[in-house]
């Protein structure tokens, strides 16, 4: 990394506090991905019941996200995120002490509640960086994922493997204890009162806005394809390995921080050098493509070996693309709809997250597994076909 990158990379040192809950936030979450295909034992019910609670917690998302977002805009973005980030904390608890379904229901319940982090984390972004750097600093959001996903999912599988539900379910509380704790000392306001006072646009007015802003409209059909079809092989993972590989927690934890580990090294190697020779629109293209095929042949797999190949390329897909995209979409609109076209986008990342715990462990459930493979592949087509058209940023 040159020198004039590494000061691009810190330029913003006041956002070093929301790096650091983003990472403590999503290691907390990583902690659950081994043990979620071992639920439906758990809790004596299938992957599609278990599925469907992952689904509930996303539905409440999907409809509290966006409010969240649009509060941020009138009263800040400091109270909304600490409001989210308490619910989450709540969250862990409930599912720490789940000893039924119904618990684990209410537990996901909550959490889909208050699970505004990342739309206002993305809207504090918005606030603080201007268009041209906007891009790397979303992207350095896929860092924080990066480095959580490195050793958050050991710890999970450790802990599942000595304690049960509650030693991850204790532990990942502890760490939004400490977010919170972040944000309060440590983030500044990014939306100071002096902004919110300024006349709002109202719902009737902006809607129309988003709705004849082309480039808004391709930009969030793009990304709702392509997160729906991650979402769906993400959220699948799990349930994928125990049932269909017969894999132990330790193993799936292996896997998920070795598909890291991949991908921490490219995005701190290789992505900036591919971004500059091809583009951030041919970045995206490439990284496209690339998921399309490994989800196809993701359903074909039959062991860990070859399942671990097709997420190392998946990782360098996401590399190239979830960042950038991010930062795409912000850029469509005015700064003042910053908070609102970011709690769309969060709602598009919501309705994924209700389709893929669905859909993924029902087509485990009910078909062979190579119909994973074709069903993703299939919903993954149309967002590579989007990128082909070109998007135009907010003049401002």
């Amino acid at each position: 990394m040159t020198e004039n990158s590494n000061r691009k990379l810190f330029k913003y040192r006041t956002l070093t506090p929301l790096w650091i809950a983003i990472f403590i936030d999503v290691l907390g979450f990583t902690i659950f991905f081994p043990m979620v295909g071992f639920f439906s034992d758990l809790f004596n019910t299938s992957m599609t019941m278990i599925g469907l609670i992952f689904s509930v917690n996303a539905m409440f998302g999907f409809v509290f996200g966006p409010i969240l977002a649009k509060l941020s805009d009138k009263y800040g973005r400091r109270p909304l995120l600490l409001v989210s980030q308490f619910g989450t904390c709540l969250a862990f608890i409930l599912t720490a002490f789940s000893n039924s379904i119904w618990m684990l229901f209410l537990a996901r319940m909550i959490d889909g509640m208050f699970g505004g982090n990342f739309p206002i984390a993305k809207a504090i972004i918005s606030d603080k960086v201007p268009p041209k750097d906007r891009g790397i600093q979303m992207a350095n959001v896929g860092i924080a994922h990066v480095l959580a996903s490195l050793i958050g999912p050991g710890i999970g599988g450790v802990l599942f493997t000595w304690f049960g539900l509650l030693g991850p379910g204790l532990f990942a509380a502890g760490l939004t204890i400490i977010t919170i704790i972040v944000t309060l000392a440590m983030l500044e306001e990014t939306w100071p009162k002096e902004k919110r006072i300024q006349p709002h646009e109202s719902k009737i007015e902006v809607l129309p806005k988003i709705i004849n802003n082309k480039s808004a409209l391709y930009i969030l059909a793009l990304w709702g394809f392509h997160t729906t079809s991650f979402t769906i092989v993400m959220s699948t993972l799990s349930f994928f390995s125990v049932s269909v590989l017969n894999l132990t927690p330790i193993d799936i934890s292996i896997l998920f921080m070795a598909s890291g580990i991949f991908r921490a090294g490219i995005r701190f190697t290789l992505f900036k050098p591919t971004i500059r020779k091809l583009g951030e629109d041919n970045a995206i293209r490439l990284g496209l493509a690339i998921f399309l095929v490994c989800f196809f042949l993701v359903g074909f797999s039959t062991n860990i070996f070859g399942i671990f190949i097709l997420f190392m390329f998946i990782s360098f897909a996401a590399s190239l693309t979830r960042g950038p995209m991010n930062s795409k979409i912000s850029q469509t609109v005015s700064p003042k709809e910053q908070g609102k076209i970011n709690g769309i986008s969060s709602a598009l990342d919501s309705i994924a997250q209700i389709i893929g715990p669905l859909l993924g462990p029902f087509i485990l459930d009910s078909l062979p597994p190579y119909w994973l493979g074709i069903i993703v592949a299939i919903i993954a087509f149309p967002a590579l076909v989007l990128s082909f058209q070109k998007i135009f940023t907010h003049k401002n």
